[in-house]
């Protein structure tokens, strides 16, 4: 009898939307970023629609671009995520959390500790989206001048998931006997200190929650470059990906897949989830009006803001809207994946600037698709 697949999916919330200006929209929640309410009434239908868990993108620092461009962002503040899913926990009962965090700008002891209580308040829900952080203006907040480099980042984050795997592993699942008779609390052979001396960190443990309800939170990850699909290979249970032809999806899957044998992992151990953008309507006509109304929104600064940031170093003064798009920077050293992404997406349909900025407006470059009456989220993910 052959195995029953399932289809797994996750709603990607950003706030009022991914589209760069659905803020504007006339029936967006505008306050969505600080609105529990509205967190929690797209998290039950989730629930309800059956979706496998809710992912909040994250970054510790504000994203820059020119002041003109910032005054536009209606997504520059929102709620810390695992704060925000420690709440939901309460009002929901299956869907799980996804929160990202990042291994550059945080210490794996704190990191464990908000994961694992974060796994216990939801009773086994948690999910953990390594990011080493594309944002090099998070640096200043913590005392760098500089953002450190992309390969010295991946080598620091290795070293980050193992110490935090580690410090959910301080207490045995039963560890805890809390019997008032004989005054005891724990079993102390049931207590591992980690004692983790390494490159970047030196971490004793014991951690001071007990060991999280999974185990370990599901660990997702997101990165498609070299360093990004090596470190999803060896730590991931799932990996977002955002391709913009079958070819190229067919690609990083056997080449992700290919991966996990090195680490002894079978390839049913890593879930690829593409992320999708839909726009829905009764007809496809319909869908496509919402659609062109969306991208309708976007002010000229904020589309000049957009093409900005992947053209770093380019005077793009000389240039119209309606100019083919000049060939990008090759290298970066914030999101080498996305810099990839817009790059194919720029050359291999000859865009103009202004097709280049509204493709990227929509959802960060993830293909926009106009449904007829399907139930509406964003990206595919969940727990495997």
């Amino acid at each position: 009898m052959s195995k029953t697949r399932k289809f797994r999916l996750g709603a990607f919330i950003q706030a009022t939307g991914h589209h760069i200006s659905a803020w504007r929209h006339p029936d967006a929640q505008i306050d969505a970023g600080f609105n529990f309410e509205h967190y929690k009434e797209i998290t039950q239908t989730a629930q309800r629609g059956l979706f496998d868990a809710v992912f909040l993108a994250d970054s510790p620092g504000v994203w820059g671009g020119a002041p003109e461009t910032q005054k536009r962002n209606g997504k520059l503040v929102h709620f810390e995520p695992v704060t925000l899913f420690s709440a939901l926990s309460s009002v929901t009962q299956n869907i799980g959390f996804i929160s990202t965090a990042s291994t550059t700008y945080e210490e794996p002891y704190t990191l464990a500790r908000k994961f694992a209580s974060l796994d216990h308040l939801s009773k086994g829900r948690a999910g953990w989206n390594v990011v080493t952080t594309g944002n090099e203006n998070a640096a200043l907040n913590f005392g760098l001048e500089h953002h450190p480099e992309h390969s010295q980042r991946y080598e620091r984050a290795e070293e980050f998931v193992e110490v935090v795997k580690g410090l959910w592993d301080s207490w045995e699942d039963d560890a805890f006997i809390r019997d008032r008779e004989s005054g005891i609390y724990f079993d102390q052979n049931k207590l591992h200190i980690l004692n983790h001396k390494g490159k970047h960190f030196s971490v004793k443990g014991p951690l001071n929650v007990g060991r999280p309800p999974q185990g370990y939170p599901v660990i997702v990850q997101a990165g498609a470059s070299e360093a990004g699909r090596d470190l999803a290979a060896r730590t991931a249970e799932v990996i977002f990906t955002a391709n913009q032809t079958l070819a190229d999806a067919q690609e990083f899957y056997t080449d992700v897949k290919s991966r996990l044998a090195k680490y002894g992992r079978s390839p049913e151990d890593l879930k690829i989830m593409p992320g999708a953008f839909p726009i829905i309507g009764r007809t496809e006509e319909e869908a496509q009006e919402k659609y062109e109304f969306l991208q309708s929104l976007i002010h000229p600064d904020v589309a000049w803001g957009i093409l900005k940031t992947y053209y770093k170093g380019v005077d793009l003064s000389k240039y119209s809207l309606d100019d083919v798009a000049p060939e990008l920077p090759s290298d970066t050293n914030n999101n080498k994946s996305r810099l990839k992404l817009v790059r194919d997406l720029a050359t291999r349909g000859t865009l103009t600037l202004r097709q280049l900025y509204l493709s990227l407006a929509t959802a960060r470059g993830q293909g926009a698709m106009r449904f007829c009456e399907m139930p509406y989220f964003v990206w595919a993910g969940g727990r495997g």
